[in-house]
């Protein structure tokens, strides 16, 4: 019988910019009487990672652009707030209801551009890291060299979906683990040749850990422990669907 375990890690501090995240997980797994195995999987939420990275705007010093005034009249949003959103956003997919789906320049499609007012304050916004994959490539090598474990790292982040109600937690930077379970050319029990499955292994992971995080909880971490993860050094623009195979772009 296969056995995963999802554990959620507390951190009882904010975090702040200059921060070393590897030490404050490593403390964090302390507090709860863990050590890393081999083999191990951390999840870490983008906000904290982009607070120790200091990717914060304070909205009382930007200043919006006519563009970003007239969306904001539109969509009855702070123009202060559409305007850091705007400089997040590669191409505008789409504008309705309050909402603003946006392309970033990191390849991720999701509402506004990943800017988040949640658990900030101070009129602060946090942005999503500039480059996650060599945010997460940076922990594991840190952690490594402090444990001596080889372990992969996903940083997640909460997205919608379209058709279907609800978030869930995706990944947006992996290190240390293929992102994809590839099924095709396999066969099943009944003789039939998969060809077209591919299991979006890293967001399955990523949406496991939000299970035991919470939005409300001080607990940004979550140790997965148990499974047998195909290892690589792949990145996460592995999982970005391609233009040329986009029904819906």
């Amino acid at each position: 019988m296969k056995e995963i375990r999802v554990i959620g890690l507390r951190i009882s501090r904010d975090i702040k910019e200059g921060d070393n995240l590897s030490e404050i997980i490593l403390e964090a797994l302390k507090e709860e009487n863990l050590e890393l195995l081999d083999g191990d999987i951390l999840v870490i939420t983008q906000k904290i990672v982009s607070k120790a990275e200091g990717n914060l705007v304070n909205l009382k010093e930007v200043k919006p652009s006519e563009f970003a005034k007239k969306i904001s009249k539109l969509l009855d949003k702070d123009e202060r707030l559409v305007e850091v959103i705007l400089r997040e956003t590669k191409r505008i997919v789409k504008m309705d209801r309050g909402i603003i789906i946006c392309e970033t320049h990191q390849g991720f499609i999701c509402a506004n551009a990943g800017v988040d007012q949640s658990n900030v304050g101070n009129e602060r916004v946090s942005l999503l890291p500039k480059n996650p994959d060599f945010s997460a490539k940076a922990l594991r090598r840190e952690i490594k060299d402090l444990t001596g474990k080889d372990i992969a790292i996903i940083i997640s982040d909460t997205f919608g979906r379209p058709w279907r109600e609800g978030q869930v937690n995706f990944a947006i930077g992996i290190a240390g683990l293929e992102p994809l379970l590839n099924y095709r050319g396999r066969v099943d029990s009944h003789g039939y040749e998969l060809k077209a499955t591919v299991i979006a292994v890293a967001d399955e992971l990523a949406s496991s850990a939000e299970l035991v995080m919470g939005k409300l909880d001080n607990t940004p971490i979550a140790l997965i422990r148990g499974y047998p993860y195909l290892r690589g050094r792949a990145s996460i623009k592995k999982m970005i669907r391609r233009a040329e195979k986009d029904l819906f772009r």
